[in-house]
Parts: C-alpha cells; structure tokens; sequence
C-alpha cells in the first residue's frame, strides 16, 4: 500500500469523544468572544472557530486542539467540520481560551505549549470569575523559545498584535477594544441595538432643535408685534 493510500484512509474525528460540561458563565463568554470577532471581521477573509477540533500534523490524528475560540486570517470564512492546518495551509493566528475550575491547569500549563508546537502567534486566556487565575486576564505571544508571557500597557491593557485588538478588563468583565479607533467591539446584536439607539437621539435631537426653533421664532415675532404696539401708542 502506497504512502499517499495509507493518508488518504486515516480518519480525522470531528469529536474528541469527551463531554462537554461547562458552567453558563463560561460557555456564555466563549459565544459572547466568538459573536464579538465574527461582527468585528464581518465581510473579511477570515475564518473563525469555536470549539472545533484542529488538527496540525498531518497523518498523526492524535495531534489536535480544541481551542475555545480561534481567529485565521487571510482565510475563507466557509463553515468547517474541522481545520487542518495542512490542507488551509494556515494556522491560527489567535487563540482565546475561556478558563474554568476543569481548564486551568491545561490553560495555564499545557496550552501555551502546544500553541507554541502549533505556531499560534498570540494566546489569550481570560477567566471571567476570577477564581481560576492570576490575573484573571493573560496573554501570550510565540517567539524563537516558545510562548512569552505579555505584560501589560500602561493602562493594564494587554495588546493583541495580530489583530491590532487591546485587551482590558472592567470589573472582572473582558473588554475588547480596536487599537485605532479606541472603540470597543460589539456583536451584531449590540451593534444594532446601538445603531437604534443613536437614531432615537437623532430623532428626538432634530426634534428639540426644531421646537427650539419654533420657539425663537415665536420669541421674535413677539418682540415684532411689541415694537409695533410701542410704535404705535407713540403715534397716538
């Protein structure tokens, strides 16, 4: 049997076999991370995934991740059943995990180093409780010896390079903010209801000055029709 017959019949599962069981809090930010990216990239090339299976050595199935939200960019946004990194001829170019009590070990031990053995040029890991870690916000970027841990700005930010993204926290709550504007990332949902919400000021803005307007006019023919009376009784 040839080589190329032997790669072409190695299945690649689209499931680990594990259960997923996960808190709301930290199963509610993973879609909370993935609904702000897939919004902010809307429209772009660029492929993101939430808890897919990623394989990244071909012919070894065994050799795969399952990151809890990962970005790709210059890559076809079609849904997947699993990425091989291989066959995209792309690896992620971020990583976020949601850290819970079952993950922290992993996230804070094994994954940085198996990003690092993928190629991932940037991991986040945040943990919305706080309990898990230390900060509760972490970031990591690949260099010659591995991941190193990213320290933060001046303003306790934490840069995402990759994507020219800021990373801070308010109130234990995850904040993404896009480095040039300053403006934080919404989901399409948040989006809209933001957009309705400036229409309704527009409206009642336009509104008010129109009343306002009104009012001066009506001020103005009063101080007319005074003059005029004042001219009058002069006369008189």
């Amino acid at each position: 049997m040839s080589l190329v017959s032997q790669t072409a019949e190695i299945e690649y599962p689209e499931t680990d076999g594990k259960p997923i069981g996960e808190t709301d809090v930290h199963r509610l930010w993973m879609i909370r991370i993935y609904d702000l990216l897939k919004h902010h990239y809307c429209g772009d090339r660029v492929y993101i995934g939430s808890d897919l299976l990623l394989y990244y050595l071909e012919g070894i199935p065994r050799k795969f991740v399952v990151p809890d939200v990962f970005l790709v960019l210059d890559c076809d946004p079609r849904p997947r059943r699993v990425f091989k990194t291989w066959v995209e001829q792309r690896v992620p170019n971020v990583v976020f995990e949601v850290t819970s009590r079952y993950t922290r070990r992993e996230d804070e031990l094994f994954k940085p180093k198996q990003y690092a053995e993928v190629g991932v040029k940037e991991l986040f890991l945040y943990d919305p409780t706080s309990d898990y870690l230390d900060p509760p916000l972490q970031g990591y970027r690949l260099s010659e010896s591995g991941m190193v841990r990213l320290a933060p700005d001046a303003s306790g930010a934490l840069e995402c390079g990759e994507l020219g993204l800021l990373l801070r926290l308010s109130d234990h709550r995850l904040i993404v903010e896009d480095r040039a504007s300053g403006q934080p990332l919404l989901t399409e949902a948040e989006a809209e209801h933001a957009a309705r919400i400036a229409e309704q000021n527009a409206r009642i803005a336009e509104q008010n000055a129109r009343l306002a307007a009104e009012a001066r006019a009506r001020a103005a023919e009063e101080e007319i029709q005074r003059l005029r009376e004042q001219l009058r009784q002069r006369g008189d």
